[in-house]
């Protein structure tokens, strides 16, 4: 089979018409199909930053390689110098893979990145107009200001954590009841 990218796009109309599809070819280049050109992996990201909903498929199987080329991404971006993600926190990732509370951990980090990124959004919109020092000052722990808004996001964190032990009560109590166990 041949290394060439294929001229097909996705057709409007297709499930995924929304998505920017990415072909990854054996020779490890990606091949956007909307634009027709090979990109680089830092323009995959950019596209990412920019909102783009991307998807990326294995030129010959046409598997999806999505996540791995967003942990990718996000691997050379954690080995580039400033890292968001400390050891610790890597470590109790990993201790989740293969535990009961996997699924419910994947669930509550997206919730919170999701939230944060909400936080992030509004923090933006209400500092329009500020001049460069007066952002430097907003953005300052220390300031009354964002020691607010980010105790806003703490109390709303710690809700997203309540709900989600309430459901996994709710589920728990249900699984017991439907195998005939009581609560004690």
């Amino acid at each position: 089979m041949s290394d060439t990218p294929d001229q097909s796009h996705d057709q409007p109309g297709d499930a995924a018409a929304d998505e920017r599809v990415i072909k990854k070819y054996p020779n490890r280049r990606l091949y956007d199909t909307k634009t027709s050109t090979y990109i680089t992996l830092a323009e995959v990201k950019q596209l990412v930053i920019d909102g783009e909903a991307v998807a990326v498929r294995d030129a010959k199987t046409g598997d999806d390689l999505t996540r791995s080329i967003l942990l990718q991404i996000i691997l050379d971006e954690e080995a580039g110098g400033a890292p968001m993600f400390s050891e610790a926190a890597l470590a109790n990732i990993i201790r989740f893979y293969g535990h009961a509370m996997q699924g419910y951990m994947g669930a509550y980090l997206e919730k919170n990145v999701q939230m944060f990124t909400e936080f992030q959004a509004r923090l933006a919109e209400q500092a329009q107009g500020l001049s460069p020092e007066k952002w430097a000052q907003f953005m300052q722990i220390n300031s009354p200001l964002m020691k607010t808004w980010m105790g806003s996001y703490a109390e709303q964190s710690q809700n997203a954590f309540a709900q989600m032990g309430e459901q996994m009560q709710r589920q728990t109590d249900q699984m017991l009841e439907a195998f005939g166990l009581k609560k004690r």
